[in-house]
C-alpha cells in the first residue's frame, strides 16, 4: 500500500467543485451545489447554470475549502456559499476572506498555511498566483493553491483556481514540483467583457502540462455552465495533438478516481 503522500483521490462534483482527499485530509474546491436552471447576474454580467451536481454537500464530506475566489457564482453559488460554515477553513484570497468573515483565511500569492495531517503529519497550502483574464481586464482577485507534506515537498498538489495561462503560473512550475495538476479550463467567455477568454484554453492547458512535466492533468470547469466555450472534445484533442493525452486523467462524476503522484502506475 503505498504511503498518504504519494497518493491523491478526487471525486469530481460538478463544474469547478472536486474533493482532493490528500493526506489523509479532504478539501473541497470551489463549491457550487445549486441545481442547474437558474440565472445568476453580478453587474452587467448573466451567468447560466446546466448542469446538477453530482454530490450534495451532505453527501460531500470535507474539512476544508480551497476557494479561488467569492465573486463569481460560478465558483460560489448559493448552496456553495451555505456550506462554507461546514468547513474548519475557508483558504481564499484577502479580499475574499475580508467579506466572508468567519472561518475565512486570506492568503497572498505565496503565503502559506500549516494544518494538520495523518499520522501527525504536517500539510502545507501556498497561495498562488492566478489571473483571471486577459492583463487589461480585472475581473477581481483570484488564488490558486498548492499542497504538500512538509515530509514531502517533491510531491505537490495544485489547484489552479480560475486563471488564464500566464507568466504567474509559469513562475509555480520554477518554484514547486508539482505531480498533480488539477485545473479549471473551459475557456469562459462571457460577451459583457469581451471576446478574451476568462479561464484555461484547452491549448493553454497543454503548455500547462509541459511546465508540469511530471504532473497528472486533472481538468475540472469545462461543463455545466453555458459561459464555457470548450468542452471535454476540445481539450481531448489538443492533447492528443500533442502527444500528451495519456497525461489526462478524467474525472468521473460522484466517483474518486486515484491519482499516482509517484507517476509510476503503481496505486495499489
Amino acid at each position: 500500500m503505498k504511503r498518504i503522500e504519494r497518493i491523491m483521490d478526487v471525486t469530481y462534483i460538478g463544474g469547478p467543485t472536486a474533493l482532493l482527499t490528500f493526506a489523509g485530509v479532504r478539501f473541497l474546491t470551489d463549491p457550487t451545489f445549486d441545481p442547474p436552471g437558474d440565472d445568476y447576474r453580478t453587474g452587467p454580467v448573466t451567468l447560466h447554470k446546466t448542469a446538477a451536481p453530482a454530490l450534495t454537500p451532505d453527501a460531500a464530506a470535507f474539512d476544508y475549502v480551497l476557494l479561488s475566489h467569492d465573486h463569481h457564482f460560478d465558483n460560489l453559488d448559493r448552496a456553495g456559499r451555505a456550506a462554507l460554515t461546514r468547513a474548519a477553513v475557508v483558504v481564499t484570497t484577502v479580499a475574499a476572506a475580508d467579506r466572508l468573515g468567519g472561518n475565512a483565511r486570506g492568503l497572498n500569492p505565496w503565503q502559506t498555511l500549516d494544518l494538520p495531517a495523518a499520522n501527525g503529519k504536517t500539510l502545507r497550502i501556498t497561495a498562488t498566483p492566478a489571473r483571471h483574464g486577459p492583463a487589461d481586464g480585472d475581473r477581481g482577485p483570484v488564488a490558486g493553491f498548492v499542497l504538500h507534506l512538509t515530509s514531502a515537498p517533491d510531491r505537490a498538489v495544485y489547484f489552479s483556481g480560475d486563471t488564464v495561462w500566464y507568466e504567474g503560473v509559469e513562475e509555480i512550475a520554477r518554484r514547486l514540483p508539482v505531480r498533480a495538476a488539477v485545473l479549471n479550463l473551459g475557456a469562459a467567455r462571457v460577451p459583457e467583457v469581451g471576446p478574451q477568454h476568462l479561464t484555461m484554453t484547452a491549448a493553454e492547458a497543454v503548455q500547462a502540462a509541459r511546465a508540469f512535466p511530471d504532473a497528472a492533468i486533472v481538468p475540472l470547469h469545462f461543463e455545466g455552465w453555458q459561459h464555457f466555450s470548450e468542452g471535454r472534445d476540445v481539450i481531448a484533442r489538443e492533447f492528443a495533438a500533442a502527444g500528451l493525452e495519456h497525461r489526462l486523467h478524467w474525472p468521473d462524476p460522484g466517483r474518486p478516481i486515484r491519482i499516482d503522484l509517484d507517476g509510476d502506475g503503481d496505486v495499489a
